[in-house]
């Protein structure tokens, strides 16, 4: 590993400081998944600290109950110096190796690759088609936005591109597993896959301990869990229009564009709605987040994604609208350059956290069942 990619040593040695106090006081166990976790160790190497830095959710809960917090002299921030770390470890695991470059200022990179992507598809469109055909209106009866662009071309173009990302997603969730003293073998071990994956599904441990997230005001709430399943539940659907249709198409020889109440519209239009709310809410809570939880380079991560969403299921959105006007051909440029975006930025922006975070899940599931000299198994 190089040295540029590994995590800094005086952060591991932060780490270590702070998993040492709150093995000692344990007054957060029940707060999540982490603190169990943390207790089955007597000490914190790099890998176990990358482990619990990912399986936690950021909910900040601890800190707002931990009476060794600042203006205390032990000047405990454990979600922030896990979010610190989590950062590190989507620069360490990256795939290929050269692009881990890209986490350093992610926002920044988000922002400049949306913008590339955009104009790319803008200008190529402008140069490839005939103004009439861009800006006239096509109706369904003639294919809609496949009179200007065949399927042949949007399904190998973003197909390969997705490929690559889950692949690059892939090789990190390994490398991932590995350096936290896992075999790959057990990654796939039945009963914690599906405890892990109601889990994710359910966002457990989005819950604070029980009343939910607690905000800089001190009270707890269950709003950013619900802007979470949201986000998450919305992509999801999102996903699936996108299958069903390639089910319509290559399966049952069922040509695009697709009536309204179609299924697979029926799922983008539920989804996009969803992928709407769910990050403007998470915008809305991350304005009025206590900064003493985050920082900069983060935060740029994380609202570069949220605001890219946000983008891509707008413009889906309004595209669905007006695919047969003559505003179709731009908003088809502006919506398929979002999407071109989004599927590049998949393995080296804020989606990473969705893959080690369920990986740290199924680890958790899986030591809880294995005993520890100091303890038994849960």
């Amino acid at each position: 590993m190089s040295p540029a990619r590994a995590i800094p040593t005086a952060l591991i040695a932060e780490g270590q400081r702070m998993a040492s106090i709150c093995n000692a006081c344990r007054y957060c166990e029940g707060y999540c998944a982490v603190f169990p976790a943390l207790e089955r160790r007597l000490s914190f190497a790099a890998g176990d600290l990358a482990y619990l830095a990912n399986l936690c959710h950021d909910c900040g809960s601890c800190y707002y109950a931990c009476q060794y917090a600042p203006p205390h002299e032990f000047q405990l921030n454990f979600p922030k110096m896990l979010a610190e770390i989590r950062r590190a470890t989507y620069r360490k695991y990256a795939w290929p190796g050269f692009l881990a470059a890209l986490f350093e200022h992610n926002g920044l990179v988000v922002s400049l690759i949306t913008a590339a992507s955009l104009a790319g598809f803008l200008l190529s469109m402008v140069f490839s088609l005939n103004r009439q055909d861009l800006l006239s209106a096509h109706p369904d009866s003639a294919g809609a936005f496949y009179a200007l662009l065949s399927h042949s071309t949007l399904a190998w173009g973003f197909g390969t591109i997705f490929a690559l990302a889950i692949s690059a997603l892939g090789v990190a969730a390994v490398r991932f597993w590995r350096d936290i003293g896992e075999a790959p073998a057990t990654l796939l071990s039945a009963g914690p896959l599906g405890q892990s994956i109601d889990d994710a599904l359910r966002l457990t441990y989005l819950g604070g301990g029980g009343d939910g997230c607690t905000d800089s005001d001190d009270k707890p709430s269950q709003a950013r869990r619900w802007y979470h399943q949201l986000t998450f539940y919305g992509f999801m659907l999102c996903f699936a229009a996108t299958c069903v249709a390639t089910v319509y198409h290559y399966v049952l020889g069922r040509q695009a564009p697709y009536a309204f109440w179609s299924v697979p519209v029926l799922l983008g239009t539920v989804g996009g709605v969803a992928l709407l709310a769910g990050p403007a809410g998470l915008l809305w809570l991350k304005a009025g987040r206590d900064p003493a939880l985050g920082s900069a380079p983060q935060t740029g991560m994380d609202v570069g994604f949220l605001v890219l969403l946000l983008l891509v299921s707008g413009t889906g959105l309004l595209l669905l609208a007006l695919r047969e006007t003559a505003a179709m051909g731009v908003l088809l440029a502006v919506h398929l350059g979002a999407v071109m975006a989004l599927f590049l930025t998949l393995p080296y922006g804020k989606f990473v956290h969705a893959i080690y975070r369920f990986t740290a899940l199924v680890r958790y599931h899986v030591e809880r069942r294995r005993p520890v000299a100091e303890l038994a198994s849960e």
